[in-house]
């Protein structure tokens, strides 16, 4: 089995991918020099990548080093978790929630959540009660216009009466051959995405290099963090860590650096 003559300049056949928050950056912070100058010397043992749940901007931000682009700096760059994918600076076929499920079945979808919504006797209302995302929808019985406090109202309030469950239960029913998964996190709502399109998904991008092995860095590596799925995929040799300086530990320990 040949690795692709892409990365054959590479003296290690292999592909070491990383979350970013918590594992390559401070959550929401940027990149620290030292963190690149360590990337740097590992890409020239092995092809490197980044696989951020955020959107390509965001995930721009927290990576790109005064004068370069996060695409130069990474051989692949998974924004999204890959839903939208860059290879040596190259944009890949993208994907999208709406192209995945059609408006007609969406607008269904849809339209079942706003009546819903609309039978829920809560103590508050705001508003933003979907929010369309490429990759999926973002849905909040308090939507997702309330205060801090009222977050925190509704989160207690949730506790108690188990309002975003009993939702996600009555979409499971109504949708059963939607292929949809139904993820409850944070204080106020649930996310509702394809099956499947977990971190995992940027693997199929990579399917085609025959790298001999794939590392995957992360840090919200437990069921239910949204590294788990990666992590634990028998397709990677998973590193949990704790902290970018977790990171640049092993890596040095692993790859000689």
């Amino acid at each position: 089995m040949m690795v692709s003559a892409t990365f054959a300049d590479r003296p290690l056949k292999k592909l070491v991918l990383f979350d970013v928050d918590g594992t390559l950056t401070p959550a929401r912070q940027s990149v620290s020099p030292e963190m690149t100058a360590l990337l740097r010397a590992l890409r020239k043992k092995v092809a490197i990548g980044v696989v951020g749940g955020s959107d390509f901007v965001k995930v721009s931000e927290q990576l790109t080093v005064s004068g370069s682009k996060v695409t130069d700096d990474f051989d692949f760059t998974f924004a999204e978790n890959g839903l939208t994918a860059y290879k040596l600076g190259n944009q890949l076929p993208s994907q999208s929630f709406i192209k995945f499920i059609g408006e007609d079945r969406y607008k269904a979808l849809a339209n079942f959540i706003l009546h819903y919504l609309a039978d829920i006797d809560l103590p508050i209302k705001r508003g933003t009660f979907i929010e369309f995302r490429n990759g999926m929808i973002n849905v909040s019985p308090i939507g997702r216009n309330a205060s801090v406090q009222e977050r925190n109202e509704f989160e207690a309030y949730d506790k108690q009466h188990g309002i975003r469950a009993a939702f996600v239960t009555a979409l499971k029913e109504k949708f059963p051959d939607y292929g949809l998964t139904y993820s409850i996190g944070g204080q106020i709502s649930f996310d509702v995405f394809p099956n499947g399109w977990d971190k995992t998904f940027c693997l199929q991008h990579v399917a085609d290099e025959q790298f001999e092995e794939i590392h995957f860095f992360g840090d919200k590596t437990y069921k239910g963090g949204n590294d788990y799925e990666i992590y634990s995929d028998a397709r990677t040799i998973g590193h949990s860590v704790k902290s970018p300086a977790d990171t640049m530990q092993i890596l040095k320990e692993l790859f000689d650096l």
